[in-house]
């Protein structure tokens, strides 16, 4: 008879998310993920089988949470000049508590080219965000806030473009500074 299970799994997909948040999928050792989460290494196979399905459920929490706050910015009073502005500042300042830079970033550079799977899901992912940006632009050309002449699917593309980048500059480095001058240029071409 098997015996019941003596942890949280969320709990346990949270902390595996943020150790391969932090490490990348391939530097992150069954090891690292035993000391994250707290579990022993048959825990951690009986209970999802493989690294690569732990990654799988770990990459969909990083998503739901990324998308929870998202989701709450555009349900925001706030204008959408301003919207754009928070989200922009999202990648120069890493809340205390989390790994630096975007695990879904990470994820299409260092998965995605040969995990048709990763890929996948990152590309429904952007989908999602592309249409939320594109319908945040143009609520913002309607209210006069970006001007009616520029692109909406341009400029969503650019604002996720920038954040990326921003992303990729922060785990490489770049200080406040840097972001913050890359955040105040994006936001001044929109």
């Amino acid at each position: 008879m098997a015996r019941p299970r003596q942890f949280d799994e969320k709990r346990a997909i949270e902390a595996a998310m943020r150790a391969f948040w932090s490490g990348g999928y391939e530097a992150t050792s069954t090891q690292d993920l035993c000391e994250a989460t707290g579990l022993g290494r048959s825990s951690i196979y009986n209970t999802f089988v493989s690294k690569h399905e732990l990654f799988d459920k770990a990459l969909c929490r990083y998503m739901e949470y990324k998308g929870g706050l998202l989701g709450e910015l555009l349900a925001s009073d706030l204008p959408a000049r301003q919207k754009i502005r928070r989200l922009l500042w999202q990648a120069v300042e890493t809340p205390a508590g989390d790994p630096v830079g975007c695990l879904a970033v990470n994820s299409a550079v260092e998965l995605a080219p040969r995990d048709p799977e990763v890929a996948a899901r990152l590309r429904r992912d952007r989908e999602w965000r592309l249409e939320a940006l594109r319908g945040l632009i143009d609520a913002g050309k309607r209210d006069g806030e970006i001007k009616a002449a520029k692109d909406t699917r341009t400029l969503a593309h650019f604002v996720m473009a920038t954040m990326s980048g921003m992303c990729v500059a922060a785990r490489g480095g770049a200080d406040r500074t840097v972001l913050e001058q890359i955040a105040t240029t994006a936001l001044d071409a929109i």
